[in-house]
């Protein structure tokens, strides 16, 4: 395990985190102040070796957000990187140092699979975050089912930038390879050069979001030597917010590799993915991993049975991968799944013929009604993005007195003196998709709002003093 130029062996990690385990109370929650460092992952580890419950803190947190987490979860300790500054909004923790050259054993207790492992908080768009308990049959049932589908071995050797505050970044890409018996090394900070020396120097597995893989896309014209270790890697992954169609392209193009997604949350862990040995179809997310089910229902709550690759519906899914709870918030987990045990993910799909899943948005900001038609904003942003004049784009919908709700477009131009106007753009999607899917006004932005996630803050898009109307 190696990051930023430091490296463990397991014997080592598995001393480390013994010596963590020994300061830590089975049935606690613990924070891990989340910096993307060795002790981060010798913390987590040590945790759950105590049987304990890490609570992974973004350090980019504001004092505000990372008072109320603190509040909520009530940890017993916080544990750190020497030398971390931690904000005062964390001053009342007990705060423990992770050294990692410390020695100890610890007995590996027997544990029940539905004890919690992690508390992890979801960003909040309409109140405070919540904490879901992930209990530790969610890690195994999903990292299990990832192995089956990626063909994921000890030999694999994963190279990622991804934060660890997050299930991405920490459960995927740090206890997968551990449950695998591979290796990982992480970047540090994410770069185009980092990826390729590590894939040039044997890693055979790339994680990534959108947004690095958008910057891959970029610099691979000028790079053939990031091209040569690309097109070397046995699997380039992306997760946590749908990669733009334009983009698999012309990594497909510049490679020979196809990226393929996987689809997942917070509440879910992994629910499908593109195979190893299927088809890498640019667009989908694949099929239900080994162990989750997956149905598509209408607003009443009736299963769409068709898998025609039009009708849309929300995604609901079953499994041992499923979290437990919202912490503290009995009203928002009972809520959160229906009566016989189906989740609802708020997420909006089709499903094709050979039941690949297609997602097309969010419920809540991605699906727009117009003209009596249930349209996805997914498609018609990828369907933007093929317009050579467009760098970035979102979807909405608006409220509209005749349509119901008109879609609107937010560009980023590839050039801001010359932009597409929204007449152009409207028939560049209508001859693409059909015609009721154009976008009705256009609104130019320098710079789309991203998380740290690289997912796009829809609800921070505002409309402009000025719009261009169709």
């Amino acid at each position: 395990m190696g990051f930023d130029g430091r490296s463990l062996t397991y014997g080592e990690l598995a001393d480390a985190a013994g010596a963590v385990a020994r300061r830590v109370r089975r049935g606690d929650r613990v924070a891990v102040w989340a910096t993307p460092e060795l002790e981060t992952v010798v913390a987590v580890v040590g945790i759950l070796l105590a049987g304990a419950a890490a609570v992974p803190l973004n350090p980019k947190s504001g004092e505000k957000e990372l008072a109320h987490i603190v509040s909520d979860s009530a940890p017993s300790l916080i544990l750190a990187a020497p030398g971390a500054q931690l904000p005062s909004s964390l001053g009342d923790l007990e705060r423990v140092d992770v050294d990692v050259d410390a020695r100890a054993d610890f007995p590996h207790p027997e544990l029940p699979d539905d004890a919690p492992a992690l508390v992890v908080y979801t960003s909040g768009t309409t109140g405070p975050p919540k904490g879901a308990v992930l209990p530790r049959r969610a890690l195994t049932s999903t990292l299990d089912a990832l192995a089956d589908a990626w063909q994921w071995t000890e030999a694999d050797v994963l190279v990622h930038g991804l934060p660890l505050f997050h299930v991405h970044g920490l459960v995927l890409g740090v206890l997968g390879p551990l449950r695998r018996g591979g290796s990982v090394r992480h970047l540090g900070r994410f770069s185009t050069q980092g990826v390729a020396r590590a894939l040039a120097d044997g890693a055979t597995m790339l994680f990534g979001v959108p947004t690095m893989y958008h910057r891959i896309a970029e610099t691979l014209p000028g790079d053939p030597e990031l091209a040569k270790a690309l097109g070397g890697a046995r699997l380039l992954v992306s997760g946590s917010a749908a990669l733009p169609v334009h983009d698999h392209e012309r990594i497909a193009a510049a490679t020979g590799r196809r990226v393929i997604e996987r689809y997942g949350m917070t509440e879910t862990l992994m629910n499908t993915s593109v195979r190893a040995d299927g088809e890498a179809r640019a667009g989908t997310v694949g099929v239900p991993l080994p162990g989750v089910e997956l149905r598509l229902v209408e607003e009443d709550g009736s299963e769409i049975g068709a898998y025609d690759g039009e009708t849309v519906g929300e995604i609901q899914v079953r499994g041992p991968n499923l979290f437990t709870e919202y912490l503290n918030r009995p009203d928002a987990t009972a809520a959160a799944f229906t009566t016989d045990g189906w989740f609802r993910t708020g997420d909006m799909a089709v499903r094709e013929p050979d039941g690949y899943v297609r997602i097309v948005g969010r419920k809540a900001t991605d699906l727009i009604k117009s003209g009596g038609y249930k349209i996805g904003a997914g498609e018609i942003e990828n369907a933007l993005l093929e317009h050579p004049g467009v760098r970035e784009a979102a979807v909405t919908g608006e409220p509209d007195a005749d349509l119901g709700e008109r879609i609107v477009a937010w560009i980023v131009p590839a050039d801001p003196e010359t932009p597409p106007g929204v007449a152009e753009l409207a028939d560049h999607v209508a001859r693409r998709l059909a015609p009721h899917k154009r976008p009705r006004v256009v609104r130019l932005l320098d710079v789309l709002p991203r998380n740290d996630m690289g997912k796009i803050m829809k609800r921070a898009l505002t409309p402009a003093d000025t719009d261009t109307d169709a």
